[in-house]
């Protein structure tokens, strides 16, 4: 914006520098001011070639020059043989139109400059004039993908669904021939960072064909009809290059059941993606593959039967599809690792989460000088993936021994019930065992049984506890809640008024009684807390075995 309002600056000053030359040179007078006697003289000599009378002189042209003498110096007879011709209008009304054909000129050069250097930035355009004129001119063009089904561990089941539309794409005539129609659209349905873009572009890659990437995000506009016209300029560019894969990202931005109460640019745009794919023709050779996490809010009309025909369900991977997963991101990072232990401390992990886990390990073990990765340093960085490092910085000596208190008594709750998990770390002060559901009601209690134990530890301990109490206890009543409206497992099959709450004061008095029998173990586990900022489960193991 500053380089543009300079050349605008520079441009107008070289104008009106011009414009005053040019004046200048063309006003001026040029006539050489000449006596009585010197037009004598030239009478004499025959040396006048035009007189004109202009504004009280005579001029006189000559072969050497021009000359002028005021009217009065000169009579009537002296000048009878020359025909002088009289300048009745000004002439300075012809130099002022000459100079303003020479302006508008120079105006037109320069706006046709800035045209050409800023897109018509020069004129006066409205804002949001500018704004379409740059959308309407993007052109779209096929993504490059680098991405095959090996970079990709586990999803074996979808990349059996997708085996088909490649083969399609690869050789549509032979699918043409038997009388099979391929789907006009893939929906790829599962929760965020399981790898469906990725999942795309590798079925782009393995078929061979232009991949055109689209977030259903852009395409609703402020500006009425853009939306709508990106679509369509998106499908007449898949269609000139098929066979071709269009993936629309996020496709319930622009895809959400439509109230019929209103007519918007989201709802306009929406059906001009429906209209696109119902022209398709079955030769056409372009497969639309979209990507949602909420398949519940498309509309019904994008889910028939002729738009997007085949739904793949991306689920959260399995421990088997972790390993290969792992497997694959550890491929070229230096260790020596079980990968069997990384694969149990990453449950709940979908894709994107391994990679990043596995990224900062490597990260962790460079700025330790490893020569490889090791298994610390993925216990160090998991909560970090999982849920955010906080820092312990802004946390003074006093909150720092209510929170290794906190999860002292939690820790020493989940180890002696059995409940699965690795380490427990001072930056972090959620420790999330895994449920297994179904789920008995001397696993949930347990559970619940954990989720109090941080209060219950602190109040044993310093007679009070702290409002980080505030998300474990919100769990803790939920399930307690679940437990007898959903599950009846209070005292009777319908739950009675109170009952849970009853429940979870029981629980916490069980929890209460309990550590206090494990004091000992929670002022070493709260020890090694406060000096090492995390413990491990055997640590913790260890530390209890005399009170077990």
């Amino acid at each position: 914006m500053l380089d543009s309002k300079k050349n605008r600056i520079i441009l107008i000053a070289s104008a009106a520098i011009i414009i005053i030359l040019v004046a200048f040179a063309v006003l001026r007078d040029t006539s050489q001011e000449a006596s009585l006697q010197q037009v004598k003289s030239l009478i004499a000599e025959q040396k006048i070639e035009h007189i004109v009378q202009s504004d009280g002189y005579f001029y006189i042209k000559t072969p050497t020059g021009l000359y002028r003498i005021a009217l009065t110096q000169v009579s009537p007879e002296l000048l009878e043989s020359y025909a002088v011709e009289v300048d009745k209008e000004s002439s300075y009304l012809v130099y002022i139109v000459f100079v303003l054909i020479v302006l508008g000129l120079l105006s037109y050069a320069g706006r046709y400059w800035m045209k050409q250097q800023h897109g018509e930035e020069g004129e006066a355009m409205p804002f949001a004039s500018l704004q379409n004129k740059d959308e309407s001119s993007q052109v779209i063009t096929p993504v490059e993908s680098d991405v095959t089904f090996d970079d990709i561990g586990g999803i074996a089941d979808v990349k059996q669904e997708l085996q088909e539309i490649i083969e399609f794409l690869r050789n549509p005539s032979r699918f043409k021939s038997f009388g099979a129609r391929m789907p006009r659209g893939v929906l790829l349905v599962g929760p965020p960072g399981v790898g469906k873009t990725m999942i795309a572009k590798a079925v782009a890659a393995e078929a061979g064909v232009p991949f055109y990437y689209q977030s259903a995000a852009s395409f609703v506009q402020i500006y009425v009809g853009m939306g709508a016209k990106r679509v369509h300029e998106l499908f007449s560019a898949a269609k000139n290059n098929s066979p071709s894969i269009i993936f629309i990202d996020e496709i319930d931005a622009v895809g959400k059941e439509r109230d019929g109460n209103r007519s918007d640019e989201r709802e306009a745009t929406l059906n001009q993606l429906l209209t696109e794919m119902d022209g398709f023709e079955d030769s056409s050779g372009v497969i639309v593959v979209a990507a949602t996490n909420k398949i519940d809010v498309l509309d019904a009309a994008l889910l028939r039967a002729g738009r997007f025909d085949r739904r793949i369900f991306v689920e959260l991977p399995t421990p088997v599809e972790r390993k290969a997963i792992i497997n694959t991101y550890l491929s070229k990072v230096p260790h020596s690792l079980n990968v069997d232990e990384i694969v149990q401390m990453s449950v709940g992990f979908n894709g994107a989460s391994l990679a990043a886990l596995v990224n900062e390990a490597a990260l962790m073990a460079l700025r330790e000088h490893e020569m490889q990765v090791k298994m610390d340093h993925f216990y160090a960085v998991k909560d970090k993936v999982a849920y955010g490092k906080k820092k312990l910085s802004i946390l003074s000596k006093q909150q720092k021994q209510f929170r290794a208190r906190y999860l002292a008594g939690k820790a020493a709750l989940a180890y002696a019930y059995g409940l699965p998990f690795e380490k427990v770390m001072l930056s972090s002060e959620t420790i999330k065992p895994q449920i297994d559901a179904p789920m008995i009601q001397s696993e949930i209690e347990a559970h619940i049984k954990v989720l109090l134990g941080g209060m219950a530890a602190c109040d044993i301990h310093f007679n009070e506890h702290a409002s980080n109490v505030q998300n474990d206890l919100k769990q803790a009543k939920k399930m307690a809640l679940e437990m007898v409206d959903l599950y009846g497992m209070g005292n009777g099959v319908v739950a009675s008024e109170q009952e849970d709450v009853a429940i979870l004061d029981s629980l916490y008095q069980d929890a209460k009684s309990r550590l206090s029998q494990f004091e000992p173990a929670l002022i070493s586990i709260e020890e090694v807390l406060m000096r090492k900022e995390s413990i491990t489960k055997d640590q913790i193991g260890e530390l209890m075995a005399d009170v077990l």
